[in-house]
């Protein structure tokens, strides 16, 4: 039986603010963090119904609102091998989140239960985490008071990053199986990764330090304690590790600052030569950049980082002699810099799927080994039962010693940006690159991202992985016809999934020509979503 009186009693003490709309979308629910507490008490009740639904099997519960500015926060689940949440039980969290009161929410509970006929006699079990944000504490108390209403099973993981967290649901589904992912706690983390990426670097020249931006986020926490597993084999220093200042997460710092402006962090600077890679806010993003000799910046953003790790795994599985067996294969985005898909497109096969981690993760698990970046920095690799069983039983050799540590290095659950800078740091020392190397192993085309705001998003759909609209009839000729103008030109045009603004990603041959070609599409759009004129950004044409 629902315990009615319990959830209803506790739901009256987390009321919903009348005059919002949570909408669940790719990053979960996202928005300012005050307004949240309705909803993470909402989000228990949900995560636990979800473990009943899949005969008690322990679902994960992140709250935290990565890249966003510190006053937001949010909350996402985690399905049980560490994926994101079934694309259709986002309705349901939307449902549950709009409730106006506490006895349209367990009507809407009421409704899950039948619709999906959930035994409500199996146990459900819950871990959950959250970022350092001013505002988690309050929220977990509320996830934790819906756990309680429903008297679900849970174990709280206290402040640590979301690939921890995913990991974290993976190993405890998989403790004792023949599908056993590592030990289900934080050490249990650091040391598998730690230990793999020693084993890679082990006879190699000691790489120079890593400089590390932590976006004031959860990863300094991470990062910090990675230092004590790593011992002298590589040293880390970080910078933008300041968890107690106000207002200091992700303001001027980390991966997403860098990849929006295209340059340095203001509080960095790095020697001619010297490379550094900023994290987001939950530590599950990563850019690397470096200066040239000049002490020029370059950034080296996801599509850098996929050519670099797609290009070594294909070297390691021919050296390894597998290469019939194993089949490896890349995933993008319409977001994907031309340049880079050009290059890996004459590699080995490329797949173009909408935005959103749920897209590109799904579109990887088809492939023997996928691996998978979005342009921000968001990504993992992904490999098959299969291609792991073939991977522990052929013979061995050197490259098939190094695959099997890849494997332990990489979180397959979710992007890691520690994880994943211990994948680029083992290539790099592996093809004794530096970042001159790495960046010169294809150019990629200027390129510009602006905002559009508009009054409803909705009006704007598109088909082909997001690369062509098909609503407002005509405005896609139009972005055509401007195209074809530009040497090199690309443009499309995409609703967001968390705001009401539309995106427009524009490529051309130079950075003026990329400038241009994203200031006349956005001006497209301005006035076809009938933008005041008065308001009008000046730099759109």
């Amino acid at each position: 039986m629902l315990p009615v009186k319990e959830i209803q009693e506790r739901s009256d003490r987390h009321p919903k603010p009348a005059d919002i709309k949570f909408q669940y979308g790719t990053a979960g629910f996202r928005t300012l963090g005050k307004t949240l507490d309705s909803v993470l008490f909402r989000v228990g009740v949900l995560a636990a119904l979800r473990s009943k639904k899949l005969g008690g099997k322990t679902i994960g519960v992140m709250v935290t609102a990565s890249h966003n500015p510190e006053p937001d926060n949010g909350v996402k689940l985690v399905d049980p091998r560490g994926e994101m949440l079934e694309s259709s039980w986002e309705a349901h969290a939307t449902a549950f989140a709009n409730a106006p009161n506490s006895v349209a929410f367990i009507a809407a509970v009421d409704e899950l239960v039948k619709a999906t006929k959930i035994d409500l006699s199996i146990p459900a079990r819950v871990v959950y985490a959250r970022d350092t944000r001013p505002t988690s504490p309050q929220l977990a108390a509320a996830l934790k008071d819906g756990l309680e209403a429903i008297k679900a099973d849970y174990r709280d993981a206290g402040v640590t990053t979301t690939p921890v967290l995913h990991y974290l649901v993976r190993t405890i589904n998989t403790k004792g199986t023949k599908d056993s992912y590592g030990e289900d706690t934080e050490e249990g983390y650091l040391t598998k990764l730690s230990d793999a990426f020693k084993k890679l670097l082990a006879g190699k020249p000691t790489p120079p330090p890593l400089l590390i931006d932590c976006a004031n986020g959860v990863g300094a926490l991470m990062a910090e304690r990675f230092k004590a597993y790593l011992g002298g084999i590589f040293n880390i220093n970080l910078v933008n590790a300041d968890l107690h200042t106000p207002g200091a997460l992700n303001n001027s710092c980390g991966a997403d600052f860098v990849k929006v402006n295209q340059k340095l962090p203001p509080s960095i600077t790095l020697q001619p030569g010297q490379r550094a890679c900023s994290l987001d806010g939950d530590a599950d993003r990563l850019m690397y950049y470096y200066a040239d000799e000049r002490g020029q910046f370059h950034m080296l953003d996801g599509d850098k980082i996929t050519t670099l790790v797609a290009s070594y795994i294909v070297e390691l599985v021919k050296a390894s002699g597998l290469d019939e067996q194993i089949k490896v294969g890349v995933v993008q985005t319409a977001y994907a810099n031309g340049s880079s898909t050009k290059y890996l497109s004459g590699r080995l096969p490329v797949k173009c799927v909408p935005t959103g981690v749920k897209h590109l993760h799904h579109a990887a698990e088809q492939y023997d080994i996928g691996v998978y970046f979005e342009a921000n920095g968001h990504g993992t690799v992904i490999f098959s039962p299969a291609a792991q069983e073939l991977i522990s039983s052929h013979k061995p050799s050197t490259a098939l010693t190094n695959l099997r540590n890849i494997i332990d290095v990489i979180n397959q659950t979710v992007g890691d940006a520690l994880s994943d800078a211990f994948l680029v740091e083992t290539v790099l020392a592996h093809k004794s690159f530096s970042g001159v190397e790495w960046d010169s192993m294809y150019c990629d085309l200027p390129n510009r991202l602006v905002k559009v705001v508009v009054s409803d998003r909705n009006a704007f759909k598109t088909e082909d992985a997001e690369r062509r609209l098909v609503s407002p009839p005509g405005l896609q000729a139009r972005v055509d016809e401007l195209v074809r103008k530009y040497e090199g030109g690309r443009s499309f045009v995409r609703p967001s999934g968390t705001e009401d603004v539309v995106r427009v990603y524009a490529e051309a041959a130079t950075r003026a020509e990329a400038d241009e070609l994203a200031f006349r599409v956005a001006g497209l759009v301005y006035d076809e979503a009938g933008g005041d004129l008065s308001k009008r950004p000046k730099e759109f044409l």
